[in-house]
């Protein structure tokens, strides 16, 4: 390759961008990574990493808060904003000081600046760093430029009093009081984290129950929690309009009858979900297939496009950072001509971590019912209360099976504090199709939590022993 040449030319440096680009260097080809922030995009810098940093901050406060309850005396005298995000801000340098290593240790030739794809195999980068703009080509284009926070028609974001989740991870206060704007994973967890601080929450949803996504089981279990933490929930309420008042905001909402309410708090956060990435960046123009802003993509992630490639948030499907992190891995293995396995996107873990968290993966009730038929599908609900760490833990919730009768699991789902630590078994279970009667005779260790899934397993293999019926 000579100068501004790649084998690889990568369009965005998130988790799928950056993914892609240590893989096909590692498979020893050229790499061009084009970046106009900084490495390692939303989920590092104002996505997964930091509101996990708040979500601890925020388990901290409430075990404090009930210390007594484990024989310890302390007393929690408030929420340093100050502190909370130093210690945020840390965890976010020190990850990513080691991806910049991992970057440059690797020879991946990184190319600061705003891009956009100007022919088949070309991007254009306006340069952050010098004057002008530079054309750089590689044989094979991918595309990774990632995610932006939705807002609706008519609600203006002013990062004060109304904001996303990339303002509400900048604040130097806790609020007095906040309406979270949506229901789903972002709007739970910020909720969690502001109840934990000590401020009044009220979450918004115009669907039927919160985390729409996951099985109804643990949406109604997440709610009978968040109620119990003092946190409103107003699920089938559509939200109207918002004006911005002298202490804050006026939430206007549908009330009973069609009629109208209002509800007033400090700020508002819009957590309606995230789009695409892709307006301004040529990706129409050079002929790409696009629905709706979302980069369509097949199984292997390649475009309609002779090598183009996208990955991550532009593509339809679970918006989650692991998600483009395999996703750029298989591409850089597809390229490199190894023919690696489609990624089932059912297969995908999934974690809200808030307090209690959820985690899942593969189908849940309803959807199985639809695939496979009613009188085809069984499942098994294993209580937390009778597992011993949960206890010593103090927390709530119950592993919940799905499978095909006399067929192999094919969901789990999951609702406890740390329940997220749980995934990994799941989703081997699932994706290697594996049946109860293969998990049951499995030696867990006493006592952690994985002895629920364990014993979930036994019971749905017809021996249940620490299962009540």
């Amino acid at each position: 390759m000579t100068d501004g040449e790649f084998d690889v030319l990568i369009l965005g440096a998130g988790s799928g961008g950056y993914a892609c680009a240590l893989r096909a260097a590692q498979l020893g080809l050229s790499v061009g990574l084009v970046e106009k922030g900084k490495l390692g995009g939303t989920c590092l810098h104002v996505g997964c990493i930091p509101t996990k940093a708040l979500l601890h901050a925020a388990e901290v406060a409430d075990q404090t808060r009930e210390s007594e309850k484990f024989g310890v005396a302390a007393t929690l005298e408030g929420i340093e904003m100050t502190g909370v995000n130093e210690y945020k801000d840390k965890v976010v340098a020190r990850l990513f000081k080691g991806l910049t290593g991992l970057i440059k240790g690797r020879g991946i030739t990184v190319i600061e600046g705003e891009g956009r794809m100007t022919g088949p195999h070309q991007v254009t980068v306006r340069s952050s760093v010098e004057p002008g703009e530079t054309t750089y080509t590689g044989q094979t284009l991918v595309l990774a430029s990632g995610s932006y926070s939705r807002s609706l028609p008519g609600l203006d974001v002013d990062g004060e009093r109304i904001l996303t989740s990339e303002h509400a991870l900048r604040l130097d206060r806790v609020p007095r009081s906040v309406v979270v704007l949506g229901g789903g994973v972002i709007g739970c967890e910020f909720a969690s984290v502001w109840a934990s601080f000590g401020a009044e929450v009220t979450i918004i949803e115009a669907l039927p129950r919160l985390l729409p996504v996951e099985d109804e089981a643990s949406s109604k279990a997440l709610e009978r929690a968040f109620r119990k933490r003092k946190i409103q929930v107003r699920t089938s309420t559509p939200f109207q309009s918002v004006k911005v008042t002298d202490d804050g905001v006026a939430v206007f909402v549908e009330g009973a009858d069609d009629g109208q309410s209002v509800i007033e708090a400090e700020m508002l956060l819009v957590a309606v979900g995230r789009g695409p990435t892709t307006d301004g960046l040529g990706y129409a123009e050079q002929g790409v297939a696009m629905d709706r802003g979302f980069v369509l993509a097949d199984e292997r992630c390649r475009t309609n496009l002779e090598g183009v490639y996208a990955v991550g948030d532009i593509v339809p499907g679970l918006q989650l950072a692991h998600r483009g992190f395999q996703q750029g891995i298989l591409v850089a293995e597809e390229i490199a001509g190894l023919d690696p396995t489609p990624i089932d996107e059912a297969g995908i873990p999934r974690i809200t971590y808030s307090h209690p968290e959820v985690a899942s993966v593969g189908l849940d009730e309803a959807a199985a019912r639809t695939a496979y038929g009613d009188e085809a599908v069984e499942t098994v609900t294993y209580d937390l209360g009778a597992n011993g760490k949960s206890q010593i833990l103090m927390t709530q919730g119950f592993v919940k099976l799905v499978r095909q009768k006399d067929g192999p699991v094919v969901g789990v789902h999951m609702v406890g504090d740390r329940v997220g630590e749980l995934i990994g078994e799941a989703q081997l279970i699932y994706n290697w199709e594996a049946y109860a009667e293969d998990v049951a005779p499995l030696v867990h260790a006493h006592p952690t939590q994985n002895e629920a899934l364990g014993e979930a397993h036994m019971a749905l293999a017809g021996k249940p022993l620490h299962a009540h019926s």
